[in-house]
């Protein structure tokens, strides 16, 4: 089996996961791929899945039309058991691009150089500031409908409307943490983009 770069691993775990995700046997793959001029064997897709085959550029792009992406989606998925990298998200990129911006690059939004990715980083952060402002808002709302429920929030717990605020205090709550998270770590990018620049 030939050692995998980042970028390979991704492309075999994301042509796994969306023929799944698209009820597709490898297969009927194979038939979908036939018919659209790229003929690869059943076989020759599960050692492609299993990583015992590279795929070809060709391959990708017959791979993400057969199965409703693109390819850049195919070459910025992230395994699900993939380890914390030591190095690159991709290969030959800098070590410090996280996935969001491969994501982002792949597609053609954004440029690599450094400038690029501070504005980017910017951008993500006044993004992101404002969604933990609207979720930490739209928590406050519910605690505060759930309070105005008074005593008969307490004795009526299992009412439906009781529940439903319950649980959007619970979703609210987990937004606001995952907002908190991605925000702290798209600050901490941002300033190690403008301690480089310095």
């Amino acid at each position: 089996m030939p050692s995998l770069s980042p970028t390979s691993l991704a492309v075999s775990d994301a042509l796994t996961h969306y023929r799944q995700l698209r009820h597709l046997t490898q297969d009927e793959l194979a038939c979908v791929l036939a018919t659209s001029g790229h003929p690869l064997a059943a076989e020759t897709i599960a050692r492609m899945e299993n990583r015992e085959r590279l795929i070809t550029v060709d391959d990708l792009v017959a791979l993400a039309y057969a199965l409703d992406t693109t390819p850049a989606i195919l070459l910025t998925h992230i395994p699900i058991d993939m380890p914390t990298p030591e190095g690159p998200f991709a290969t030959g990129l800098p070590a410090d691009v996280d996935h969001t911006e491969v994501r982002a690059w792949a597609e053609g939004r954004i440029s690599l150089d450094r400038e690029s990715r501070m504005r980017w980083f910017e951008e993500k952060v006044s993004r992101l500031r404002m969604r933990s402002t609207h979720v930490e808002e739209q928590l406050r709302g519910a605690w505060d409908e759930l309070r105005g429920l008074g005593d008969l929030a307490e004795q009526e717990s299992d009412a439906r409307q009781v529940r439903e605020i319950h649980d959007r205090i619970r979703d609210g709550e987990y937004a606001v943490n995952q907002t908190d998270i991605a925000l702290g770590l798209a600050e901490r990018q941002l300033e190690r983009l403008r301690e480089c620049a310095r």
